[in-house]
């Protein structure tokens, strides 16, 4: 289909990226699962930061979007799916205007959660959202500098996982709008929760480059791919899967937890077949599926070990 053919409804949608919602879902999945386990689940803050990261996810792909096409780092040769903006199939300015109306609600949405969160979560929420923006925008883009990755790592993982648990457990165990970060509500066992899925988020992103390299190459966007070369990208992408498996081995040998933290072990086969292909293939037609099947492995790692989490005994 070219790109005269699709409507502006389509259009918004494929800047909106829903296929990438997974990545903003499966934190707080994993996050929620702990807290059941831990006895402060809570129902509101949870599902106030699945719509939240939902939206600072959204309002980044808006911003992808728009920076890469004014900035001259989506081409003719792209391999990837279709951008909006460098298409023209949306006026920039209206990208640029989208961005920022999903942020403002991103932002208005996580006042709900200040509250019950309190200052930890302000400085977490404006940080997502100008790390959003600042991915592909502003003075020094970081994707365009290699730092796309740990960017990933920390926000979509560590910090999203770990600061849906904290929003939980502030709600249950502290009172609204605390300055510091109160007793309890910001356990060892959350950061580490957040590894997994830091570690296959992160490899979202090395697909997408691996993908991306010879483009980014001649557009100026430095990539970890770009600067060090496919051997690089690829030992990074089978790190980040051992450290994703070598996480729920922790949680299994702790006594608080039951072997139903393995569960995300299931997973392993799909895991093993994309590497095959990350391994061997750089063409886009055959990396295109393969990022949507990282996608779906990330989704199905994380509801498999937020089950495994929430188990507090086993039937057998």
């Amino acid at each position: 289909m070219s790109t005269q053919d699709i409507s502006r409804r389509r259009a918004w949608v494929i800047a909106a990226r829903p296929q990438t919602l997974p990545a903003a879902a499966a934190p707080v999945i994993v996050g929620t699962g702990l807290a059941v386990h831990d006895g402060v689940f809570a129902a509101l803050p949870a599902l106030a930061a699945l719509v939240g990261a939902g939206l600072i996810q959204i309002g980044t792909n808006f911003a992808n979007d728009y920076y890469d096409a004014v900035q001259g780092a989506d081409t003719d040769d792209r391999e990837g799916f279709t951008r909006v903006t460098a298409g023209g199939l949306i006026a920039p300015e209206s990208v640029k205007r989208a961005m920022y109306l999903t942020f403002a609600l991103a932002i208005l949405l996580g006042s709900y959660l200040v509250y019950v969160g309190g200052v930890p979560i302000l400085v977490i929420g404006l940080l997502s959202v100008a790390s959003g923006i600042a991915y592909t925008g502003g003075p020094y883009p970081l994707g365009y500098h290699g730092l796309g990755d740990l960017f990933v790592f920390v926000f979509f993982g560590l910090v999203a996982v770990a600061g849906t648990y904290y929003v939980q457990a502030a709600a249950v165990l502290a009172a609204p709008f605390t300055v510091g970060i109160p007793s309890g509500t910001l356990p060892v066992v959350a950061l580490v929760a957040a590894l997994p899925i830091a570690a296959l988020s992160t490899d979202i992103l090395v697909v997408n480059n691996v993908r991306d390299r010879a483009e980014d190459a001649t557009t100026g966007k430095r990539t970890l791919v770009v600067r060090f070369g496919y051997g690089f990208a690829r030992a990074e992408f089978v790190a980040m899967l051992a450290l994703a498996y070598a996480v729920p081995l922790w949680f299994f040998f702790r006594e608080d937890f039951t072997a139903a933290v393995l569960l995300p072990f299931l997973t392993v086969p799909t895991a093993l077949d994309i590497t095959r292909t990350m391994l061997t293939e750089t063409a886009g037609e055959v990396l295109n599926p393969t990022l949507e099947r990282t996608g779906r492995l990330l989704a199905a790692y994380a509801v498999l070990f937020a089950v495994g989490l929430s188990v507090t005994e086993l039937p057998f």
